[in-house]
């Protein structure tokens, strides 16, 4: 119930809502079943009809929609939406609608005071009918998470293809300096070059690893941001200074892979690199309120109206993996900091990052 509580609103209206819709469903089935029994001129009550219908129903909402929430870990129901991978929906639809209809039966069975399972032996039209109306109860349910799932495969698709994308726009870029870099380096300073090539190996490491999932921890983000600035200040010389600041308390949360390395490139590309004296980059993340705050923030030029930082593809890219991991959890904002300067904040709900 805990977790249910912990839902951010959006979640739990979207609950409440299906909720109505499965009672809408079981009304109508409920008179549907009432209407038949009547034409059969057999003795029937609709409000024993409506009672069988709305127990089962329930039972199997809070056994499959409900479920999906209380066990998301062991579903792996990833947030914004919680819905589980293919084969565990099944599994979870397989074991919830059977347990759904049996508690649904025993409360309406204990409403009207007759036993469900007898009218195997006794009444066969009855059963036959209970069994139907629990049959399109059972496929409406199976109809809607499988469509669902379909979708929520096809936004994972998308949202892995936007990291493939934004990977091939940032990395030739940065690695056909950096060799340029290192070949000039490796005669003029070795120790240098040997300190490059090293953070690079790391850099293109994680890179690869990163291009296997979706999602790590803020502690591999963050290292992958550090060495990606390492990298920059062996090329750009005391030009370039920086602060990665990640408490302990924070290692371990998952966030989507890629998600600051375009806040830093912005930065260095948009804020430093113009400025003859560069610059400071400063990564941050805190807890504040029940939200994980992420910032970049730089001493660059600042941003000027109709900058490009603004809505280039890398900080485009950023806000659609934002909306397509946390939906409405999460929030960017790009602003100017003053004396001079840029921030890049990213808010997510506690709700939605979520540690292994």
């Amino acid at each position: 119930m805990s977790r249910l509580i912990c839902l951010p609103a959006t979640e739990r209206r979207a609950l409440a809502t299906r909720l109505l819709i499965v009672w809408a469903l079981a009304f109508v089935i409920g008179l549907i079943y009432w209407t038949y029994r009547m034409s059969l001129n057999e003795s029937a009550k609709l409000a024993v009809a409506l009672v069988y219908s709305y127990a089962i129903s329930t039972s199997i909402w809070l056994f499959t929609d409900v479920a999906r929430f209380a066990f998301r870990r062991l579903l792996h129901a990833a947030a914004p939406s919680y819905w589980p991978p293919a084969g565990r929906a099944v599994l979870m639809l397989l074991i919830g609608i059977p347990l759904g209809y049996a508690l649904g039966t025993l409360l309406g069975d204990t409403y009207s005071g007759h036993s469900t399972w007898a009218l195997i032996n006794t009444d066969h039209t009855q059963f036959a009918g209970l069994l139907l109306s629990t049959l399109i109860i059972s496929l409406a349910f199976v109809a809607y998470f499988y469509q669902r799932g379909h979708a929520e495969e096809l936004k994972r698709q998308a949202s892995q293809s936007q990291l493939m994308l934004l990977q091939s726009q940032l990395e030739p870029h940065m690695l056909f300096n950096t060799l340029a870099n290192l070949r000039a380096l490796i005669t003029t300073d070795p120790k240098r070059a040997q300190a490059m090539l090293d953070h690079l190996v790391a850099y293109l490491r994680a890179t690869l690893g990163a291009s296997r999932q979706t999602q790590h921890t803020l502690q591999n983000e963050f290292d992958r941001v550090g060495d990606y600035l390492e990298i920059m200040s062996v090329r750009m010389g005391p030009r370039l200074r920086y602060s990665l600041d990640l408490p302990e308390a924070l290692a371990t949360v998952q966030v989507p892979t890629l998600l600051l390395q375009p806040l830093v490139e912005n930065a260095l590309l948009h804020g430093l690199e113009p400025k003859v004296e560069g610059g400071q980059i400063s990564v941050t993340a805190r807890l504040l309120n029940q939200q994980l705050m992420l910032q970049v923030q730089d001493t660059g030029c600042g941003l000027t109206e109709g900058h490009a930082a603004s809505s280039g593809f890398g900080l485009a890219q950023v806000r659609e993996r934002l909306a397509t991991h946390y939906g409405a959890g999460a929030q960017f904002k790009l602003a100017n900091t003053p004396p001079m300067g840029t921030s890049a904040l990213i808010t997510i709900l506690l709700n939605h990052a979520t540690s292994p």
